[in-house]
């Protein structure tokens, strides 16, 4: 398999992005790229199988340049229609789809590979630039209709980090403690209202 190659193309459809991904944009697949190198490395993934979960975080949010409804599933398309020009298997393109949508919300990993996607794709959620990045979320929503009012989002800041996993013993005790410190600031905030 291709992994350059296949880097280099998807890095480029992402360039095609909306200007108005504040969050899902390109920074963002970048972000869960290096966090996945890391976490491969601090919970001992052997290089095949790091390669796989590399290319399935540059391709997990590539769903993004068709439509921002089910952009799992659609990038699961783009991954099956451009992974076989990069030498990728039948058996490999389902191992990376399967970690896509396990990045669904409600995360549902259901190996090791998929956890580690998911603790990559929401490892902000514990670190220290997590309200810079979850402003750009909330930007993203107002753009898109979704959401306006920022003490609404504030609520529902709180309902997702208390009901949000890390799933990898690494995330479990590098990220937790810091996750469950935002949510106190963040219900002292709304107390406040």
């Amino acid at each position: 398999m291709n992994y350059e190659g296949a880097k280099e193309n998807i890095l480029q459809l992402l360039d095609s992005l909306s200007d108005n991904l504040y969050y899902h944009g390109k920074h963002h697949t970048l972000d869960v790229l290096q966090t996945t190198k890391e976490l491969c490395d601090l919970e001992n993934i052997d290089a095949y199988h790091t390669i796989l979960m590399q290319t399935a975080a540059l391709l997990h949010d590539s769903g993004f340049t068709i439509d921002n409804k089910n952009h799992e599933e659609l990038g699961c398309g783009i991954t099956r229609e451009l992974l076989p020009k990069y030498g990728y298997t039948d058996g490999e393109i389902e191992m990376i789809c399967s970690m896509i949508m396990s990045t669904k919300i409600p995360q549902s990993p259901k190996n090791i590979y998929e956890e580690i996607i998911c603790d990559a794709d929401l490892d902000y959620l514990g670190r220290e630039d997590f309200p810079r990045i979850g402003k750009t979320l909330f930007d993203e929503l107002s753009v898109f209709g979704v959401l306006n009012d920022i003490k609404e989002w504030n609520k529902i800041q709180i309902k997702f980090l208390s009901n949000h996993t890390y799933f990898t013993k690494t995330n479990i005790a590098r990220r937790q403690p810091k996750k469950q410190e935002f949510i106190a600031e963040l219900q002292e905030l709304v107390n406040n209202y």
